[in-house]
């Protein structure tokens, strides 16, 4: 059997288990021993206590297992993630589920920028806000937003599904291609290419499951409240007749 690395030594030395779940605290332990643990994972739940905002926390994990951070965490926390349920018991900073490919991720607080970047599969809840470019350039993911996005939230989005309950910024939907967007509150001047689309009854279909899934309670007047948001078509292949309009 190969010796364990320095840093899931670490991590098991630092790491208390009780019954199926694993506590982890950073006051004591690093990043990197922990993620090293959850990358080759001794337990099926994670605790993280202290996180005290430490950057990229649970990210790379590609297991199915449960990881609850209790507080508020850094940069790109759980980004590339791949099947594990992640929960963050506070706020976010910039990239959380970057690149995310499934499984899911749960932040408790608000997300700063580029929440779920480039994201692929899964499902991101935000209860609070998330600031601008919010899934910018999604690929995939499912985006659920309890409150606001930000300026430029789905610039350049290519697939997957984003739900606003509450408000957008300036410049929603950017050269989107073919993500659906559903906003209730308020949408700021469009971007490039968005347009407002009719509201459907499948459409509302799917908004009911979104929500559900991200564990919003819902009904057919809240429903009623959402526009749908996509593509108009007319930027996906460059001419330079339209050069204006880029």
């Amino acid at each position: 059997m190969a010796a364990l690395s320095r840093a899931e030594a670490e991590a098991r030395e630092t790491a208390t288990s009780t019954a199926h779940t694993v506590t982890v605290d950073l006051a004591t332990a690093t990043v990197r021993s922990l993620n090293a643990e959850l990358h080759r994972p001794t337990a099926t739940s994670y605790e993280v206590l202290h996180p005290h905002g430490a950057h990229s926390i649970a990210a790379g994990v590609h297991d199915e297992i449960d990881v609850h951070v209790r507080g508020h965490a850094g940069y790109f926390c759980a980004g590339m993630n791949q099947l594990a349920h992640v929960v963050v018991d506070g706020s976010a900073g910039n990239g959380v589920a970057e690149n995310m490919m499934s499984g899911t991720v749960r932040v408790r607080g608000d997300a700063s920028q580029s929440a779920g970047a480039t994201g692929r599969g899964g499902l991101l809840v935000v209860e609070g806000s998330a600031s601008m470019r919010c899934g910018i350039s999604m690929k995939g993911i499912d985006i659920v937003v309890g409150g606001s996005v930000g300026p430029m939230s789905a610039f350049m989005a290519q697939a997957g599904r984003m739900v606003v309950c509450g408000d957008a910024g300036d410049g929603l939907g950017d050269s989107i291609y073919e993500a659906r967007l559903y906003v209730r509150g308020s949408v700021g001047a469009l971007g490039a290419d968005c347009v407002e689309k009719e509201m459907r009854d499948e459409h509302r279909a799917e908004l009911a499951e979104l929500l559900a899934a991200a564990g919003f309670e819902h009904g057919d007047q809240q429903l009623r409240e959402f526009r749908r948001y996509g593509s108009a078509r007319g930027l996906y292949h460059f001419t330079s007749e339209h050069s204006g309009t880029y």
